[in-house]
C-alpha cells in the first residue's frame, strides 16, 4: 500500500523529531551554579553530576536557557532557582543544539525531582 504524500511528510517530520532528540544531552544532579550576564542577559547554569549525550557543539558543561525573556525561559529559571535553593535534584534534557551560545547546549526540559 502506498502512503499519500501528506502521510509521508508527517511520518518524515515525526522521524526527524525523534532522531534529533537522540543526539541531545541529559544530565541529572543538583544545581552547582547559575550565571546571568548583564551585557546580553544570557542565563546559564551547571549541575553536579555526569552529563551524557551532549552534542559536539556543547564543549562546556553548562546549560543555556535559550530565551530568557520568554515565558518558558522565565519558568525554566524559576525551576533552577528553586532547585538550587532547596538542593533538590533536577534532570535536564537538551535540544541537541547550541543556538543561544555556541558552546553550551540549549535546554529542552527541566524535571524537578
Amino acid at each position: 500500500m502506498l502512503l499519500p504524500n501528506f502521510l509521508k511528510v508527517v511520518l518524515a517530520l515525526f522521524m526527524f523529531g525523534f532522531f534529533s532528540l537522540t543526539y541531545a544531552g541529559t544530565q541529572k544532579g543538583t544545581v552547582a551554579a547559575i550565571t546571568k550576564r548583564s551585557t546580553d542577559g544570557l542565563l546559564y547554569f551547571t549541575l553536579n553530576g555526569p552529563a551524557t549525550g551532549k552534542p559536539a557543539c556543547a564543549s562546556w558543561p553548562y546549560w543555556m536557557i535559550k530565551d530568557e525573556n520568554s515565558m518558558s525561559g522565565m519558568q525554566q529559571l524559576a525551576l533552577i532557582l528553586m532547585a538550587k535553593k532547596s538542593a533538590s535534584v533536577v534532570t535536564v534534557h537538551g535540544t541537541g543544539t547550541c543556538e543561544r551560545w555556541g558552546d553550551g547546549e540549549d535546554v529542552y526540559s527541566i524535571v524537578f525531582e
